[in-house]
């Protein structure tokens, strides 16, 4: 009896052609038109490096993604340690009621629509902001955290859930204490699933929007919201050239992470 396979069925491939088409094409577009002279964005005007130089000498676009790159960096730090020891705490222990609970809790911001999230992380910073009358960065760094966090848990688990116990037993058998075996054994076994979740933490971050622009005070845009602000005032290829930036970013992050994460025979 034959294998059922999706790719048989009778016009896959068009379609397929066509899903691609309709995801690249304008992207494609996008990268085209931000090396264009003029400043029309569908009349092609000749090539030039004019729009990187002009969204290099924004000095509202620099501090953007200054401030991208550094809450991205502790988003990323915070979420990844965190999910770290949660995924230790989920796989490297005894089955026991509530684990099922717990995985619904680091996962919640996946199933939850991100407007709520963002809804109630407003509220919730509110009431500290009127406590408090601390308007800083840090609020954007844990919104940020919350939200990569289920992101940098899953490859993370996965690698755990991948690796033979027979080296961490035997280094048991050797008397390693627990901090050396996790030390010298497990962490240095666990670090592609890290590094892996690190990374899709970090271009998590700077790509949301939503929970930006809803925790951020005045004066602290970030690179996404503040492309954001530069679409509603009218899209120029200084747009396409910065969001040309982003993309190439995020292509050589999810290589390394596919480099980092594939099997290998």
């Amino acid at each position: 009896m034959r294998r059922f396979s999706i790719t048989s069925l009778p016009g896959f491939t068009p379609i397929a052609l066509l899903a691609f088409v309709a995801l690249y094409l304008p992207i494609i577009a996008l990268v085209v038109f931000s090396f264009n002279a003029s400043k029309s964005m569908s009349v092609w005007g000749g090539f030039s490096l004019h729009w990187y130089e002009s969204a290099w000498a924004n000095d509202a676009m620099r501090d953007a993604t200054t401030r991208s790159l550094v809450i991205a960096g502790w988003a990323t730090l915070i979420s990844t340690t965190a999910a770290t020891l949660a995924a230790l705490g989920t796989t490297r222990t005894a089955a026991f009621r509530g684990r099922t609970f717990i995985y619904g809790m680091v996962n919640q911001t996946l199933m939850v629509p991100e407007i709520v999230t963002a809804v109630s992380l407003l509220i919730f910073f509110a009431a500290i902001k009127v406590a408090t009358g601390y308007q800083g960065l840090a609020y954007l760094v844990l919104a940020h955290s919350i939200w990569c966090m289920p992101l940098a848990y899953l490859p993370i688990r996965a690698r755990l859930e991948g690796m033979d116990l027979a080296l961490e037993t035997a280094a048991a058998d050797l008397y390693a204490s627990r901090w050396q075996t996790l030390r010298r054994i497990t962490l240095p076994l666990m670090m592609p699933g890290i590094i892996a979740g690190a990374m899709l933490a970090f271009v998590t971050s700077l790509d949301t929007v939503v929970i930006t622009e809803f925790v951020k005070s005045a004066g602290q845009d970030t690179l996404a919201t503040f492309m954001l602000g530069q679409l509603r005032r009218g899209v120029t290829p200084e747009v396409n050239a910065i969001s040309t930036g982003l993309l190439v970013l995020t292509v050589l992050l999810l290589a390394a992470f596919f480099l980092i994460t594939r099997k290998r025979g």
